[in-house]
């Protein structure tokens, strides 16, 4: 144990000093080696990193081996170095293995870029959702229906990626889908994974156009299984279908040029089941039923409950004079002003044929 120790403390306190050195250099290979594992550690980090990292040093480790055959005449050197090799060789190829699976067409780039990233949705997650689609871009040539009304079953999920799609219902438009919003997205809202139906509209390409799309079935059970990603479709369907009805509101003009909000209460009137008018009349036609005589034996009993009060009566509404302010109040705008508007819902007799 003492040999051992004194042995080491000479070692380290005590080197022993080079005799000689030696005259003539190593040789190209050595430093071609050296300069190549030096270039190689200069990589960072990340796949394509690794890539650079793992490029250079199985060239460089190459080199050593053959100065050890060549030069140093080491079999140890040369056993070493190409073991050193062959590890940088299986490495690059399975990085090359994972950058080819991990690696979508263009179109799916785009899209997880426009779509998936902005809510921080993993890479893992989005090739389930590309692979249940096949990684298929479909096109649809211009004038081409993607869908005929009460024709085409409700098979699909289908999402846009280029060109511009117009919405119409008898011959009538109601509005376009443009790149990047779901084709058939209340088609498939409005049906449970077992029932049946057929599309209520006409879908025609008016340029060239490109989607993709999830057969309903296969959707169907990677949605069961993958809570995730249910929520995810559940999210971009509901923002799809609210965007597409708040689309038909480019129909609704008033005469003093401001566009309305379907949500404001004036238009809930306008839209909404002329049901509140009957009422009222079937409330004024009510007789007002007689207050019992208060005797003797009304301590006993409870006092009766009061008529309710009469509804006010409807009174013509005045008339406004023009107004070219356009920060006019909207909610003070009732069903009298879309009356004077041609073309206007007064016109119809029911929302379906308004729409049309």
């Amino acid at each position: 144990m003492s040999t051992s120790s004194l042995s080491w403390d000479q070692a380290v306190l005590q080197p022993p000093a080079c005799d000689a050195w030696k005259e003539h250099m190593e040789g190209a290979a050595y430093h071609l080696a050296s300069c190549i594992v030096l270039l190689g550690y200069m990589g960072g980090s990340g796949i394509f990193g690794s890539l650079y990292i793992f490029g250079l040093l199985a060239p460089g480790y190459f080199c050593y081996a053959l100065w050890g055959w060549l030069s140093a005449c080491g079999l140890h050197i040369l056993v070493w170095n190409a073991l050193l090799v062959l590890t940088c060789v299986l490495q690059l190829a399975h990085l090359a293995y994972r950058l080819r699976r991990d690696t979508v067409p263009e179109e799916f780039e785009l899209l997880y870029k426009a779509m998936y990233l902005p809510l921080q949705v993993p890479l893992e997650v989005y090739r389930e959702i590309v692979k249940c689609c096949e990684e298929q871009v479909q096109s649809l040539g211009r004038d081409q229906n993607y869908a005929v009304e009460g024709k085409t079953p409700i098979d699909r999920l289908s999402l846009l990626l280029s060109g511009r799609v117009r919405v119409s219902q008898d011959g009538q438009f109601l509005h376009y889908i443009f790149p990047y919003q779901f084709l058939d997205s209340p088609e498939w809202e409005s049906l449970r994974p077992s029932e049946e139906g057929t599309f209520q509209v006409t879908l025609t390409a008016e340029t060239d156009c490109s989607y993709i799309t999830w057969p309903r079935r296969r959707l169907y059970l990677l949605l069961r299984k993958d809570r995730y990603i249910a929520r995810l479709f559940s999210s971009h369907l509901g923002y799809d279908i609210s965007e597409k009805l708040y689309s038909l509101n480019e129909k609704l003009f008033a005469k003093f040029g401001l566009r309305f909000d379907i949500r404001l209460p004036s238009l809930y009137h306008v839209l909404g089941p002329a049901s509140s008018e009957g009422e009222l009349e079937e409330a004024e036609e009510l007789p007002c039923s007689p207050q019992p005589d208060h005797g003797l034996d009304g301590a006993s009993e409870p006092p009766p409950q009061p008529p309710p009060p009469p509804p006010a009566a409807s009174r013509p509404r005045s008339s406004r004079p023009e107004s070219d302010l356009l920060g006019e109040d909207s909610t003070s705008l009732v069903l009298e002003d879309f009356a004077e508007l041609p073309g206007s819902f007064m016109d119809y007799v029911s929302e379906g044929e308004y729409m049309k």
